[in-house]
């Protein structure tokens, strides 16, 4: 699977952050520098680009820093190799390290606060829902009478936040004056699970927010390591990229 390439819009009509990524690519930067140079100049939201609706950020606070990093990669692929460009785009995996420091300064404190957001409220909200997916099944295996039964997503989303999955599905759609759609998008189930983390916070007591916000921040690790680790096996760089000190989230 590789990144869809379509062919190059005239230079007039790039957006700016497009020239300065090809520009400081020719110029010899690294193409992944060159990259958070540009989506530290961009300045869109959303828009629609080449008949796909892209959006960036999610309720005007999470930033979905990979979605841009793939609209203002299309252009310029040809410059980029082929597997790295995979890497990142399809497994977060970036080709070099940049520490933490060095990528918010590169993108802008402004957008670094809305990536944080995102990584909290979306990728670790996905990892508790996966974390508790596991405890749930270990538990259930371990008794004997109802082994053979899986267990289901409103079993999970009961555990996690108190209510079914169509209930918190009724209420989001509620808050957000919106009927149910004939069919969710990615973007759609981002926004969804970026209101369950805010739901979350909102219902949830200090210690059961620190110890959930926790079990999801080890759980999205340990599959990062897991990737790495596959990575290594394959004779891949793995660099480390984001560590996130779990303490710190889970008591903010």
């Amino acid at each position: 699977m590789t990144p869809t390439h379509l062919p190059e819009a005239h230079a007039e009509n790039e957006h700016p952050a497009v020239s300065h990524l090809r520009r400081r690519i020719a110029e010899g930067v690294h193409w992944y520098i060159a990259l958070l140079e540009a989506v530290g100049q961009w300045d869109r939201p959303a828009e629609e680009y080449r008949g796909r609706r892209f959006e960036y950020l999610i309720d005007n606070e999470a930033f979905d820093w990979l979605v841009l990093a793939e609209r203002l990669l299309d252009p310029v692929l040809d410059l980029c190799p082929a597997d790295e460009v995979e890497a990142l785009l399809f497994e977060g995996r970036p080709p070099i390290e940049v520490s933490d420091l060095e990528f918010r300064r590169l993108i802008g404190p402004a957008k670094y606060r809305a990536h944080l957001n995102y990584l909290y409220g979306v990728s670790v909200e996905e990892a508790l829902q996966l974390a508790t997916l596991e405890k749930l099944e270990k538990e259930r295996r371990s008794l004997v009478y109802c082994a053979a039964r899986s267990v289901t997503d409103d079993e999970v989303f009961i555990h996690i936040y108190g209510r079914t999955e169509r209930e918190l599905w009724t209420m989001f759609w509620q808050e957000q004056g919106l009927g149910p759609p004939d069919q969710t998008s990615i973007t759609g189930l981002k926004r969804f699970t970026y209101w369950l983390f805010k739901y979350r916070l909102r219902h949830s007591d200090r210690e059961r927010l620190a110890a959930d916000t926790r079990l999801g921040l080890e759980t999205l690790e340990r599959h990062r390591a897991r990737r790495l680790a596959v990575a290594g096996l394959n004779g891949e760089t793995a660099p480390a990229g984001l560590v996130v000190d779990a303490e710190a989230v889970a008591t903010q």
